[in-house]
């Protein structure tokens, strides 16, 4: 009898140990887009599929879009420090001077590609940026692709057309750059700016493509102003998806490896290279609204340029007083978007490098 009885308690031990191995995790998932904006669509939705894929449906999301979970975009990466979500995705810059050593991403005329420079975030981050993210267990880093300008009623051409206007931007260095062009910038996220150009608070905003029919903001202007594809982008902006570590550590080892298989350096680089690839079809709503088109050309580009130079000078200096090389950091962020640049350099560009 005894001997029956330990060996009961032993199969019920076996069966609630069981049990709770293969419980299901359900991962709060929050965020500031709209549901069919391209983000969350063509990113973070398959991701979700695909955790849930790879362990046999014991984890899975539950994804609250447009700040569903309450609060407001720069409160998302608290609510992921602190667990009022499990995972967030969103940017950084929102919380103006709090992470400036990723900053450097976001400085005019910097980047290429977001490919590249998603790519190239993660390896510096890994270098320069795990204490600005203590408390925070990052997933991956991305920029999106180029910026640009759009206006209710005047075409920015030159400089000069940015004065007097006042312009919405996401994130600090964003707000540097427009204020350098004569511009008085407004600093918002994404979700209030529809509102903020209905009601006149705002005579334009910076965005790319991407973004702008999710929240049609391509019925709010006529003009838009591209810049030179031979110049890099006027401006980026870093995005960061990002988990609670308590969450992390919670898991099992297996789930734990799912995770680490769906984030890192090569997550970042997929990321960067869907924002690459989200323009043209973001930018035909526009063109099929009949809204006018202008690219600043790159002799003018060049003299817009020189105007952010200051932007380099005190971004160096602001690293110079916290301790660290500001001048090796900013070196080191280029050199990392000049490597992951050239494999996607176009063949021709390649051939032409090889004479």
């Amino acid at each position: 009898m005894k001997l029956r009885r330990a060996l009961a308690a032993l199969g019920l031990g076996w069966m609630l140990a069981g049990g709770a191995a293969a419980q299901e995790v359900v991962l709060k998932v929050h965020h500031f887009w709209p549901p069919g904006a391209m983000g969350p669509t063509n990113f973070l939705v398959p991701w979700c599929d695909k955790i849930a894929r790879e362990s046999n449906n014991r984890m899975k999301c539950q994804i609250y879009p447009a700040m569903q979970l309450g609060g407001t975009p720069p409160q998302l990466i608290d609510q992921v420090r602190d667990g009022v979500a499990d995972i967030v995705w969103t940017l950084p810059g929102y919380t103006a001077g709090r992470f400036p050593i990723m900053e450097v991403f976001e400085l005019p005329f910097m980047i290429p590609s977001a490919e590249a420079a998603s790519r190239a975030a993660w390896d510096y981050y890994e270098k320069y940026a795990v204490r600005e993210f203590a408390g925070i267990k990052p997933l991956a880093f991305h920029t999106h692709d180029r910026g640009y300008v759009h206006t209710r009623d005047r075409q920015i051409r030159t400089l000069a057309d940015f004065k007097g206007l006042k312009m919405r931007a996401p994130t600090r260095q964003t707000n540097k750059m427009l204020a350098a062009f004569g511009a008085t910038p407004v600093s918002m996220p994404l979700p209030a700016v529809t509102e903020a150009m209905s009601k006149g608070v705002i005579d334009g905003f910076v965005l790319p493509w991407e973004v702008i029919p999710s929240v049609k903001l391509q019925e709010m202007v006529k003009y838009h102003t591209e810049t030179d594809p031979s110049m890099p982008a006027l401006y980026t902006a870093v995005f960061i998806f990002a988990m609670n570590p308590k969450k992390y550590d919670s898991l099992p080892p297996d789930l734990k490896a799912v995770i680490d298989r769906n984030s890192g350096p090569e997550v970042s680089r997929e990321l960067g290279a869907l924002w690459d690839r989200s323009a043209p079809p973001a930018r035909k709503t526009a063109v099929d609204r009949g809204n006018t088109f202008y690219t600043v050309p790159a002799t003018e580009l060049s003299q817009w340029e020189r105007t952010t130079r200051v932007l380099y000078a005190d971004w160096i200096s602001d690293m110079n007083k916290r301790g660290l090389d500001g001048n090796q950091m900013l070196s080191d962020a280029r050199a990392l978007i000049a490597k992951y640049e050239r494999p996607a350099a176009k063949p021709e560009a390649k051939k032409a490098a090889q004479k």
